[in-house]
């Protein structure tokens, strides 16, 4: 049994499932935001909910959102400040009595639709979440690649490509920089250009379903999220030219986004042909907690001829 936890913002959501994938448990509790103690608590406290109804043993995983920093063993990049420069991996570890596996939740995300989602049995995952945030994972064989610094598939705190000059220096973000790739292209950065182009404030899925309806400055709002899409992931094509890309988060809903930004691609790209498949995660929210889990990787099968 392998036991997955996605320790989110608003929710720590935990699952169980077996080897081949199929879940057996799963239940969430509110993050005890702000506190570390609290949070670790809480953690465990649904592993041992989960083997006393379960009756088993699992191993442990766990996405985050942020990452671990090879240098100090200490959580960094978290926008869920309360764990930042503290030693999670080493305390939750210390609170089970066992191993636990930790990686970034978008890293996770690509895990699981690596291993048995979208993108089952593919080489070279990159993982896209556009959600509240900008998120991006990378798994290479249905493995996390963090990188030597932990912060291997982080696109969304890399300037926008090829900026125009509206479009500069581009908005402020959390991380202290501005014009990331994140305040263009999620869910919040829908709404905040919205706001500056039209002076009308509506939320990121509000200008989506606007969109649809035919309000013509929510399309116009949709189609320079989507270009912005485009230039971001054609750089990521000319630096790690992944396989295919899987989109989780609230966005990724939006089936528009697929063909219009595959249609973008090649007047981005370095010798103008793109072949990259773009598709939305199999599991959908439930990607990150999956991915979790599967930290621990099946067992390779041997013969017994």
């Amino acid at each position: 049994m392998r036991i997955g936890i996605d320790l989110g913002g608003t929710k720590v959501e935990a699952l169980a499932i077996d080897d081949a994938g199929q879940e057996l448990v799963r239940h969430r509790v509110a993050t005890p935001r702000g506190e570390y103690v609290g949070t670790i608590a809480a953690m465990a406290g649904l592993v041992r909910r989960i083997e006393r109804e379960t009756g088993a043993t699992g191993t442990v995983g766990a996405g985050i959102p942020g990452t671990i920093s090879g240098a100090t063993g200490l959580v960094k990049n978290a926008n869920s400040t309360w764990l930042n420069g503290r030693p999670l991996k080493e305390d939750l570890e210390a609170e089970l009595g066992r191993e636990v596996r930790i990686a970034n939740d978008a890293n996770c995300l690509a895990v699981s639709e690596a291993t048995d989602g979208a993108a089952a049995g593919v080489g070279v995952v990159f993982g896209v979440i556009l959600g509240t945030g900008c998120g991006g994972g990378l798994a290479f064989g249905g493995r996390v690649h963090a990188g030597l610094n932990g912060v291997g598939g982080e696109w969304g705190h890399n300037p926008l490509p090829w900026a125009s000059g509206d479009e500069l220096p581009g908005p402020e973000c959390y991380c202290g920089r501005r014009g990331c790739m994140e305040m263009w292209v999620s869910g919040t950065a829908l709404g905040l250009d919205f706001q500056r182009v039209t002076g009308r404030t509506l939320s990121g899925p509000e200008i989506m379903a606007s969109c649809e309806a035919g309000d013509a400055q929510a399309r116009a709002a949709v189609e320079r999220l989507e270009d912005r899409l485009a230039r971001g992931l054609a750089h990521l094509v000319n630096v790690i030219d992944p396989d295919v890309f899987v989109f989780g988060g609230g966005l990724s809903k939006a089936s528009r986004i697929y063909p219009n930004v595959a249609k973008l691609l090649p007047s981005y790209v370095f010798g103008r042909e793109v072949n990259t498949p773009l598709v939305q995660a199999k599991f959908g929210d439930s990607s990150g907690v999956r991915g979790a889990a599967w930290l621990w990787p099946q067992a390779p099968k041997t013969s017994t001829a």
